[in-house]
């Protein structure tokens, strides 16, 4: 189905088309269940390829879970970079930890894919769905919730339309309009850092080796990818900074951006010979104190929001759909009303554990790293040392980065729904 499809009476709808809902969407598709995707921006609005496309990082255990709705063979034809080796190093001092695939029996320890190829898969495996209806681009403009049904009302290109649904999901965004809507609370901390986002090239291949670089300023990220328009190998880079540094990085040309960078991360990748265009974000972890309500639950970065330095944000937003989706499914075949709040506290607190995990190592990862302080200089360098000359830690390390943690969904098991 798609937008023009008159039905309005669902079992799930999911606003947010993004890559978190789109995904949910279609570990849903061919199910009994009626769904509607409700996305504001207009389909095909991403670029073609080109230096600048934005990537993400997929863990293993996200090919894993794509894998299982049937969808990473058609990932991988439009092009991933695998992960091979990633390399953690802080600057000015000699411990560093190295990661390899080989040691942990995978292929990848994950993979680099612009988010154009993943939102081409999944806007087209959702219009092959036939449970599935796309409302695009609409907005939701009021809803009301009440023991049997939520009730929402959209706006579609100036019309509103009324929908009805058992279970409602929010997989709109950090800003997300369903948890406001619902009064759900949120902790957060700001940490007055700024992320510089860049594709950059140096003068060698990369090698599919991934590199973490602590440094004085806050943690740098070079995540190998492949410019498909030039075919050459570039970085996908996350520069972290103060808000001083980032006025000033902004306001280099590319000259002055390439030296800067080469005199903040070093020698370790080759000599940085080309940049792209740059944008900025700021950094911080939010986190919603409630995932569910009756007829209602959030995914993704609705739920929570990460200093990218792990790269975990959307990873941990698919294990959310993974859960959820199996935690419907088996309700749905045992005749369950979706939406029942004791149902969606199962999901809630199946991912308690992997969420808060998750986000404790990378809020840790950014203080600890972040300080000039010596002895915690000291401490953190021996850590990472240790991690690197003792198998288990370093193993417990990769299952983590991979996505391997507590009790795992059937997708992410590679086993269907």
């Amino acid at each position: 189905m798609n937008g023009t499809d008159r039905q309005t009476d669902y079992d799930v709808v999911i606003i947010g088309g993004g890559m978190v809902g789109a995904s949910l969407a279609c570990a849903l598709g061919n199910t009994p269940l009626r769904i509607a995707v409700i996305e504001a921006a207009p389909a095909g609005a991403e670029l073609q390829p080109s230096f600048d496309a934005r990537t993400v990082a997929l863990a293993y255990g996200s090919r894993v879970i794509f894998d299982s709705l049937g969808l990473w063979q058609a990932i991988e034809a439009l092009g991933v970079t695998p992960i091979k080796k990633i390399h953690v190093s802080d600057r000015g001092h000699l411990g560093s930890t190295h990661l390899d695939c080989e040691s942990e029996g995978v292929d990848a320890l994950g993979y680099v894919v612009e988010t154009r190829v993943l939102g081409e898969v999944l806007r087209t495996a959702m219009g092959k769905l036939g449970n599935v209806s796309v409302y695009c681009p609409a907005s939701l403009e009021q809803l009301v919730v009440d023991d049997n049904r939520a009730q929402l009302v959209i706006n579609r290109q100036g019309q509103t339309e009324t929908l009805s649904t058992r279970l409602l999901v929010g997989a709109d965004g950090g800003d997300s309009q369903v948890r406001q809507l619902l009064g759900m609370r949120t902790f957060r901390i700001d940490y007055g850092q700024y992320a510089v986002i860049a594709n950059v090239a140096t003068d060698r291949p990369h090698r599919n080796i991934a590199y973490e670089r602590f440094t004085a300023t806050g943690p740098m990220a070079l995540l190998p990818s492949h410019d498909v328009q030039d075919k050459q190998d570039i970085y996908a880079l996350v520069w972290t900074v103060s808000e001083s540094g980032r006025d000033s990085v902004l306001a280099l040309d590319d000259s002055g951006f390439l030296h800067q960078l080469q005199q903040r991360f070093g020698q370790r990748a080759g000599r940085f010979v080309k940049a792209g265009s740059r944008h900025v974000y700021p950094l911080g972890w939010m986190q919603s104190r409630e995932h569910v309500r009756p007829r209602a639950a959030i995914i993704g970065n609705a739920a929570h929001t990460l200093h990218p330095v792990a790269g975990q944000g959307f990873n941990l937003g698919l294990r959310d759909v993974a859960v959820l989706a199996q935690v419907i499914v088996d309700a749905v075949k045992a005749g369950r009303d979706p939406g029942e709040l004791q149902l969606l506290q199962t999901y809630a607190s199946w991912r308690k554990r992997d969420q808060l995990q998750t986000a404790l190592m990378t809020d840790g990862i950014v203080r600890v790293f972040s300080s000039a302080f010596p002895p915690l200089a000291l401490v953190r360098n021996i850590g990472l040392t240790l991690f690197d000359i003792l198998p288990p830690l370093k193993h417990t390390l990769a299952r983590h980065a991979m996505g391997f943690i507590g009790k795992l969904p059937r997708p992410a098991r590679g086993l269907h729904l």
